[in-house]
């Protein structure tokens, strides 16, 4: 199996995940969504050879170092495709063979092997894995040497369908599961979410 490596866009945390506010008190937002984050990496990181985030302010996204991924900065800022595109193609400088990835970062209850088994399933196809609500896409993986044509925004998994990418249908509740509202997160907390998430809602959701 070649070695797979995974882009992370990030939006500065104070500005991302705006239909998530409220969940928590307002000066605990940030620290939210970088504990998403870090949680959804920090899963990741035990499976994968590479993580690349690739953040529009890379300073506000530095804590992550500390769990062993690299950050860059956006080339073309406000384009998540763009940035995916930016950081796929300083990846494949590296390794012209490797399989590459995009997940997103909000993904707090994700576990290592629903991850593995996914690789797995890939078997060297362009494939990827719908979103709980089966119109979102929470990863796309290339092929070994192929390229990644990222088609993130609204409706992604009918646009990664239709270009060619194959829906992963193994049951991965973790792997599916993105936060993006209030809602999302309790479903996230049924599964379990990772420490840095659980600290972040222990001390500081809304009454």
């Amino acid at each position: 199996m070649a070695p797979v490596d995974l882009i992370v866009p990030l939006k500065p945390p104070r500005l991302g995940k705006t239909r998530l506010r409220g969940a928590v008190d307002e000066p605990a937002h940030a620290d939210l969504v970088l504990a998403l984050a870090a949680d959804t990496l920090s899963a990741a990181l035990s499976v994968v050879r590479r993580i690349l985030v690739v953040a529009a302010d890379p300073a506000a996204v530095a804590p992550l170092r500390r769990l062993g991924v690299e950050i860059t900065r956006e080339d073309r800022p406000g384009d998540l495709n763009a940035a995916l595109r930016h950081g796929e193609a300083l990846l494949r400088a590296d390794d012209p063979a490797s399989v590459i990835g995009a997940i997103q970062a909000d993904l707090p209850a994700l576990r290592s092997g629903e991850l593995a088994a996914a690789l797995a399933e890939a078997a060297g196809r362009r494939v990827f894995v719908a979103d709980a609500d089966g119109t979102g896409t929470t990863l796309l993986l290339s092929a070994p040497g192929g390229p990644l044509d990222p088609e993130f925004g609204a409706g992604s998994a009918d646009a990664h369908a239709g270009s060619g990418a194959i829906a992963l249908h193994t049951a991965a509740p973790t792997l599916r599961r993105d936060v993006d509202t209030p809602a999302d997160l309790a479903r996230a907390e049924e599964l379990g979410v990772g420490r840095w998430t659980a600290a972040v809602l222990w001390g500081r959701r809304v009454a």
